[in-house]
């Protein structure tokens, strides 16, 4: 049988692109293969090592962050996609003076992480949930009921609740009993983080002066 050769590379190499990322609060111009996930981008490009990764196939949630106010596995979102969205990780949960979100206290509270390597991505995913349950979202859990309920009504966060909504985010530790109950804890403030949301509209202002890496 006549062996096939394999296509010569192509000359061009890969394809690049310019892309703004705004990731907490601050803008970063990146030339970028077109290849390249948000995950990586965060790590290797911003050195935002605090979103880690763990599956690389968005089974584990590690890699969890905020993108434009949702949760997000950044494993499995190009980073070319993004350009001009509002990324938040969990570097940029705290407060700019360091003062720990009340999200971020309770996890310390109620003892909610044990090695560590999870927490990042239950830290997001937690906010998306707190987020996700005060404009009435239903999950699996809600159930059919929801269906004729007001969603502008709050979901009330039960341990079962919380527990479907966290579903996609592991923890080999088994540290989920302090996980949902730090989150419990924070499920009636009126504020659970202090993450910067993108707004519909602005009033236009200079832009600041960007981060460019090639």
């Amino acid at each position: 049988m006549r062996q096939q050769q394999a296509a010569p590379p192509s000359a061009a190499g890969p394809v690049r692109s310019r892309v703004e990322l705004r990731v907490n609060g601050r803008t970063h111009v990146l030339d970028l293969d077109n290849r390249v996930t948000l995950l990586d981008a965060l790590r290797e490009q911003l050195d935002l090592t605090g979103s880690k990764k763990g599956c690389d196939h968005g089974q584990c949630g590690a890699c969890t962050v905020l993108v434009d106010g949702r949760r997000a596995n950044s494993c499995l979102l190009l980073a070319v996609t993004l350009d001009a969205s509002e990324i938040v990780t969990v570097e940029g949960l705290a407060a700019p003076d360091g003062v720990l979100s009340p999200l971020q206290q309770a996890f310390l509270d109620h003892d909610a992480f044990q090695c560590g390597y999870c927490t990042p991505g239950q830290l997001c995913s937690a906010v998306g949930v707190l987020r996700e349950a005060a404009a009435g979202h239903p999950s699996h859990v809600t159930g059919a009921a929801a269906a004729a309920a007001d969603t502008a009504r709050p979901v009330v966060l039960s341990a079962e609740e919380i527990g479907e909504r966290l579903s996609g985010n592991l923890c080999r530790c088994g540290a989920y009993n302090g996980i949902a109950d730090a989150v419990a804890a924070c499920a009636a403030a009126e504020t659970p983080d202090r993450t910067p949301t993108r707004t519909p509209t602005r009033t236009p202002t200079p832009p600041p002066t960007p981060d460019v890496i090639a």
